[in-house]
């Protein structure tokens, strides 16, 4: 029967229309909160607790890692007991109460003597307790706002639905405009609160941050009445460990060809793999854990199955879903390195840059700026001008696949660490080497900074919203906010691995009097050459992602609106 529209349904349109609205200005409010701290935390680190500048972007690397980490957490709990909607309620209130501790002990402890924290002025010494309750507020707000991430993504794209062609469509439009909110909220905190904490006035970024978080919390709870809600479907570890706990206790089984010996609770659903061809036939070892024994048979006629030692074909083919996806995400992990020097090496090179403009000083955190307006800006781009564009020339029903828009990103990734590299070799050319306080010790302008600002932030627009709708689209439908949790915890063990490279590279090269690659003072470093292995190692990481994504074979999954090209697989699941 034909879609009827009629006065109720355009009213129930518009309401769905604004409660989705209020995610997207959800995720924005609380990026916003997140980037007031993270965007100047390495600043904090050094003029606050007088860290060296290799030890602050350590700190930071494992901090935001750690964030990004938490989303495991945060999935789990999700898909195994509170649900979505729960989930992002109880870790969007630990995310307010991490950034009010934050700021309550910034401002009784740590700005002493009043007035520090600004280039000019850096803090005293602080005691363990003061020390400690700093770090224990910042992975509080690491916490909350890990937890929350992988499962507001998901949470929005549940409010489509998925049968109706109008919503589809607008669902895949959703990735893109959550991520331009990501990235417009902390445009404000990158200029704004960017401003006062460069300033020295931490205490009010932290606040205003506290509040932002807060006043998302509370709009976040608004829109409760009309959310649509899914059940949580059980603990997804425990299904992911039973196939393959049954996989391995049946190694020696001999399975016959055409299926037949699989067990599964609904028996149309195994006729629908193996006579339609959906059965994913790769990774084939877990197919055992599916084989019905002659024991397990009896144990199926007294409804006493051992799920340890028989798994349905729905459980196995969820678990070989999310195998297929671990090459890919492996190869994303790389640009997360990339991507993290904006927060910390990028930063650090801008304060040793000129930042001035007459009598007005521009902090260096404030750069981000231009990667958020280039996000804005290729979003645009590419969704009115070069996916039409592609879609055009090349005669296809659709644009890029996700896999070729992260490629692209890879591509882009590469020209920014040299652009990175290429700038700062000309920063050394034009700076004093002996400097107490070595910020502002270049004439070379912070300006130059902008290209490799704006690189960064078009390969975002096909690195990170092609993984968002990668992620999400090839993951099953119990295990959708484990696919967006690949998406943070790679970008959490990308800052992980940076912070081990800069361990590295610091250790072999600092000898005798060589002050190292990233050393306090970066005038007596070669933080290019940083930037050049950066570029190489994500040059060799391209290459094994281009062999990966070749293979990959795209699943469908039923129920979902898509285009079937002949290197894409069906799945009901």
């Amino acid at each position: 029967m034909p879609h009827v529209e009629t006065k109720n349904s355009k009213t129930h349109d518009i309401f769905c229309l604004c409660w989705k609205i209020i995610i997207t200005v959800n995720q924005g409010l609380a990026t916003l909160a997140f980037f007031g701290v993270g965007v100047n935390l390495v600043l904090f680190l050094t003029r606050v607790l007088g860290q060296d500048n290799a030890d602050a972007a350590n700190n930071v690397s494992k901090w935001t890692g750690t964030v990004y980490l938490f989303s495991l957490l945060g999935a789990f709990l999700s898909e195994s007991y509170w649900g979505r909607y729960k989930t992002c309620a109880i870790f969007q209130a630990i995310f307010v109460i991490g950034l009010i501790s934050l700021s309550l002990s910034s401002y009784m402890f740590l700005l002493k003597p009043k007035g520090c924290g600004s280039d000019q002025s850096h803090c005293g010494s602080h005691s363990s307790f003061e020390i400690a309750l700093f770090y224990f507020s910042t992975y509080l707000i690491a916490l909350g706002n890990g937890g929350y991430q992988p499962n507001i993504a998901t949470f929005g794209a549940d409010q489509f639905d998925e049968e109706d062609p109008k919503e589809v469509h607008s669902k895949i439009a959703f990735f893109s405009y959550f991520y331009l909110a990501l990235n417009l909220g902390s445009l404000f905190s990158n200029t704004i609160l960017g401003y006062f904490e460069n300033e020295g006035m931490w205490a009010i970024g932290f606040w205003a941050s506290a509040g932002s978080a807060a006043l998302a919390l509370v709009l976040f709870l608004c829109g409760t009445p009309r959310y649509r809600h899914f059940e949580p479907k059980g603990n997804p570890l425990s299904r992911f460990s039973q196939v393959l706990v049954a996989a391995t206790r049946k190694w020696k089984v001999e399975m016959m060809p055409s299926g037949e010996d699989l067990f599964e609770l609904d028996e149309k659903e195994i006729s629908t793999y193996m006579l339609n061809g959906f059965h994913i036939h790769l990774i084939r070892f877990f197919d055992r854990a599916a084989v019905i024994t002659s024991k397990e048979f009896n144990q199926i006629d007294k409804d006493a199955r051992d799920p340890w030692h028989l798994c349905t074909v729905t459980q196995v083919e969820e678990v070989k879903c999310i195998l297929r996806l671990l090459p890919i995400w492996l190869c994303t992990i790389m640009y997360s390195v990339v991507f993290t020097q904006m927060a910390s090496l990028f930063v650090e090179q801008g304060a040793a840059m000129k930042t001035t403009i007459s009598t007005f000083h521009i902090p260096p955190a404030s750069m981000t700026s231009f990667d958020i307006l280039s996000v804005a800006a290729f979003i645009f781009i590419y969704r009115r001008v070069l996916d039409p564009l592609f879609v055009f020339t090349t005669k296809k029903a659709k644009g890029l696949t996700e896999l070729q828009r992260m490629g692209i990103g890879l591509v882009i990734a590469i020209l920014a660490m040299m652009a990175a590299g290429v700038v700062e070799y000309f920063r050394l050319k034009y700076a004093t080497t002996e400097c107490a306080q070595c910020e502002g010790s270049s004439s070379l302008s912070i300006f130059w900074q902008i290209p490799q600002y704006v690189l960064i932030g078009a390969s975002e627009v096909f690195m990170y919203v092609g993984q968002l709708e990668f992620f999400n689209n090839q993951s099953p439908d119990g295990l959708k906010s484990f696919g967006s949790a690949l998406y943070t915890t790679s970008m959490s063990l990308g800052n992980y691995v940076s912070s081990l490279l800069v361990t590295i590279v610091m250790r072999i090269s600092t000898r005798g009097e060589m002050a190292g690659w990233i050393p306090s003072n970066l005038n007596k470093g070669h933080l290019d050459r940083f930037y050049f292995l950066l570029a190489a190692l994500t040059m060799a990481d391209l290459i094994v992602y281009i062999a990966c994504a070749k293979s990959y074979k795209y699943i469908k999954f039923e129920g979902k609106s898509g285009i079937k090209e002949g290197n894409e697989l069906e799945l009901k699941v």
